[in-house]
């Protein structure tokens, strides 16, 4: 099998453990066997309830080293982008809930304040855990006049995005911050890591004659200060002489430890125990394996860091079940990546950028196909559209990939670097919309509303898969400034052949007539895959005798005013906007606008509904149960509609 070896489902440790205070009571010899019944919990609940799993397994025994070391929750321990925190949140009381974990009404996937007072701080996004960290305890030494301790845990991944260096670098000007760093580097964030700080970190953790100089240097000098600080410059003499360059954190003022082996527990409780101590901004760096314990993911660091379901046994994987249409057939992902490297063979321009998605993104394609025009800039949004800004005025045509929820990182970068200049790039938003059981921290919500305000920018949204390649091809040709295509995660309507088919520019500003009964006393304006459910409801209307328009405005700017003209003035007496972004000052505002704009407001069209994500911060869970919840999927739009015809 592919564990180490069978366990028997009765535990030793496991049961007996419900917080850290719990587990300090464990002598350090018996932290080993809790690592190893902790580790197969996670793989058996993940196994049918899928989740992070490479990640997680990966940083067990730093969650229990860390926990077993300091005062939690008095000491502050924040994580970083919180893939590797299930072990954390085991430890920490939630074992009995974990098998909620990502469902709607369970406990998050990620650290969350609300959910525990062991979650110092929330994430789901990388490189914030020096940034916050420093906060809380600069902030606790106001309060309580110090005394707690605070940790961040960092991955390599996450080290490459510019807030993390940030944080570093204020957080080593003070010698009094006392805090520790703990790189937790796997060497893989995702997919595999890029750049040269990969390669500083690899010179780092592969010199270990210049680490046990130093270790041993420091070690002699703790109780006498004044020579520890005079021959500092002794270890600055030997760490060049070893590394023949300047350590990276010793260059913001951090002393290094490391490396050590992030999945010795016991050797990181006596490392943690030495620097628990040691005051001042401190790093240490541990080396781990993502998916440790469990050879599939160690062999398969990618595929296996949100396998889906599987059998633990075999590491069988699952194949996911299909989307309820069997005509979603492809996954708006593949149509990107398939349609990138079709438009790449027949226009030399055009290049792919992506901040450490690839595989996600389905980037990788062209990355095979023609790698010296593919990107990968690590988790870097913002440097990601202002290098495709750079790659554009060199006379490229850069289609920039990024999740959406992670583009909010990088608006400061599309105003000035790309829209301000009229800059070509096309920015793929994927993931837009609701994305499920990641939750709030990953919910494409906000593109629209944050995006729709940019001059000189053109928004668009694809219904279905063909619409995505024409609106790509389309974005090529315009050389009008800066586009931004926007879709979901998941399965994308296919009539037909689609990858491979001839493409058809579509005028840019100008949607579409889907559905236009002549009887119709209401009209659905919907933008984007989110219309299918619109569809859906304006088809078993149908059935019922309600006949109910249906437009796909395709683009939320500009907006089609001929085809808004057209709706006011066909005597619907409802206008129901339909949108998976937020309400407020998303593609239903910007129809508000330009009705009340033209005084058609009143009228004909007696009102306006807005219908899309609430003014609030959608929790996690399976998409369909999230957009029942917001009152967007067909069922929930086809019963407010039939209130609407019951009301006339």
């Amino acid at each position: 099998m592919p564990t180490a070896e069978k366990k028997t489902q009765a535990t030793t440790y496991l049961d007996r453990i419900d917080s850290p205070a719990d587990l300090r009571r464990l002598a350090i010899d018996e932290l080993p066997a809790y690592c190893a019944e902790l580790r197969e919990f996670i793989i058996r609940e993940v196994s049918t309830n899928p989740g992070h799993l490479g990640s997680s397994l990966g940083a067990v025994e730093l969650a229990v080293a860390i926990h077993y070391v300091y005062n939690t929750p008095n000491d502050k321990l924040v994580w970083d982008v919180g893939h590797q925190a299930y072990a954390h949140k085991i430890i920490t009381g939630r074992r009995d809930r974990f098998h909620t974990n990502r469902k709607l009404g369970g406990i998050s996937g990620f650290p969350k304040m609300s959910e525990s007072p062991f979650d110092a701080f929330g994430a789901g996004h990388s490189s914030i855990s020096i940034s916050a960290a420093l906060g809380l305890l600069r902030g606790m030494q106001t309060e309580t006049g110090g005394g707690a301790k605070c940790v961040a845990v960092i991955g390599d991944g996450a080290m490459t995005g510019g807030l993390a260096f940030e944080g570093l670098n204020n957080a080593g000007a003070d010698p009094a911050n006392d805090l520790l760093v703990v790189l937790n580097d796997n060497r893989i964030s995702i997919d595999p890591n890029v750049g040269a700080l990969k390669e500083a970190l690899l010179e780092i953790s592969t010199s270990r004659h210049y680490n046990w100089f130093k270790d041993t240097t420091w070690r002699a000098l703790d109780r006498t200060p004044r020579l520890r600080r005079m021959i500092q410059k002794i270890v600055n003499g030997a760490k060049s002489f070893f590394l023949h360059q300047s350590n990276l954190f010793e260059s913001f003022n951090f002393r290094y430890f490391g490396p050590v082996d992030g999945n010795d527990v016991v050797a990181l409780v006596r490392a943690l125990r030495d620097l628990r101590s040691l005051p001042g901004p401190k790093l240490l760096h541990t080396l781990t394996v993502k998916g440790k314990g469990y050879a599939p993911a160690e062999r398969d660091q990618t595929e296996w860091h949100a396998p889906g379901k599987f059998d633990p046994e075999t590491g069988e994987r699952f194949a996911a079940a299909k989307a309820e249409s069997g005509m979603q057939t492809l996954r708006f992902q593949e149509v990107f990546g398939h349609t990138l490297v079709e438009l790449a063979e027949a226009d030399e321009r055009i290049v792919g950028i992506t901040p450490a998605m690839p595989t996600g993104c389905s980037m990788s394609l062209l990355m095979e196909r023609m790698p010296d025009r593919a990107y990968d800039v690590g988790i870097a949004e913002g440097h990601a559209v202002t290098f495709s800004a750079g790659l554009a005025a060199a006379g490229r045509v850069p289609f920039c990939n990024i999740y959406s929820s992670f583009m909010q990182r990088a608006v400061d970068n599309i105003i000035h670097d790309a829209a301000l200049q009229r800059l070509p790039v096309v920015l793929c938003l994927d993931r837009a919309g609701l994305v499920g059981e990641d939750g709030a921290t990953h919910h494409g919500a906000f593109d629209l509303s944050l995006l729709r305000g940019i001059p000189e920018l053109t928004i668009a949204a694809p219904i279905d898969a063909m619409e995505l390649r024409n609106l790509m091809y389309t974005a090529t040709l315009a050389n009008n400034g800066m586009w931004v295509i926007r879709y979901p995660r998941g399965g994308a309507f296919a009539a037909g052949e689609v990858l491979g088919a001839p493409f058809s520019r579509i005028e840019v500003g100008k949607g579409r007539v889907l559905n236009e009964p002549e009887n119709a006393n209401v009209a659905i304006l919907s933008i984007g895959a989110i219309g299918l459910e619109a569809a859906k409801a304006v088809e078993a209307l149908a059935g019922e005798g309600i006949a109910v328009a249906h437009y796909d405005l395709r683009f939320a700017k500009p907006l089609d005013e001929e085809l808004l003209l057209r709706i006011a003035t066909r005597g619907y007496r409802r206008v129901v906007t339909v949108e998976d972004g937020v309400i407020a000052g998303g593609v239903g505002s910007a129809v508000l606008e330009f009705l009340s704009d033209r005084n058609l407001l009143g009228g004909a069209v007696r009102e306006v509904v807005r219908l899309g994500l609430p003014d609030r911060f959608v929790e996690h869970g399976a998409v369909g149960e999230l957009r029942r919840a917001c009152g967007i999927d067909a069922e929930s739009l086809a019963e407010r509609i039939k209130g609407f015809a019951a009301a006339d």
